[in-house]
């Protein structure tokens, strides 16, 4: 079981930082907009990612730079795309009793999710670089991808029920206003380092 245990503290180290992934669940959650489904699609695609780094997708997209440079590019797009929307919301905040218009589809949720998790490079390099690599070290593979998947389940459906719970707490305009405008701001943090690393990298003159 230690590498079920090493991989579920690894995972948990490297999901619990608040990033676009985790500022969506939470999102949704405050919203009761689908933050199950949110939750679900989230854990759904890492588990999908760590299973490819561990069978070795790392190693592959560590050789082709020009996807790594594709993948960024796209997952900025998004970021910024997103991230103009909550600020917009921000102007205009309207808490979910008041704003019923507003609720997303489930389509909506899932795509969304599928987008910030697989068009996000940090992501990426958590789920296929870093898990993939520390894999190749565990006596059971297999255990270390277990742990690692049950860390990002039970994140992201404690982080949706937990935000749920939260939502009735948060009836004020200004607070929802709040939300909208730290979510939108960090979207776009997000994307312009993204942006900034990609010029900043070598042969990018």
């Amino acid at each position: 079981m230690s590498d079920f245990l090493a991989a579920l503290a690894m995972g948990l180290g490297l999901i619990m930082a608040i990033g676009p992934q985790n500022a969506f669940v939470i999102r949704q959650g405050l919203w009761r907009e689908h933050a199950l489904l949110a939750a679900l699609v989230c854990a759904l695609s890492d588990t999908a990612l760590m299973t490819l780094g561990v069978l070795g997708a790392g190693r592959l997209l560590a050789t082709r730079p020009e996807l790594v440079t594709l993948g960024t590019l796209a997952g900025a797009a998004f970021l910024l795309w997103y991230g103009a929307q909550a600020l917009r919301s921000a102007r205009h905040p309207q808490p979910p009793e008041l704003g019923s218009q507003r609720v997303a589809g489930p389509l909506a949720v899932a795509a969304r999710g599928a987008a910030f998790s697989m068009l996000n490079p940090h992501a990426l390099l958590d789920t296929l670089v870093l898990v993939g690599g520390a894999s190749a070290s565990a006596a059971r593979p297999e255990l270390f991808l277990a742990g690692v998947v049950a860390a990002s389940w039970v994140w992201f459906f404690g982080l949706a029920i937990a935000a749920r719970g939260l939502a009735g707490q948060m009836r004020s305009v200004r607070t929802w206003q709040a939300v909208d405008l730290l979510v939108g701001l960090m979207m776009w943090a997000v994307a312009a380092r993204l942006l900034l690393g990609l010029l900043a990298a070598p042969g990018s003159h």
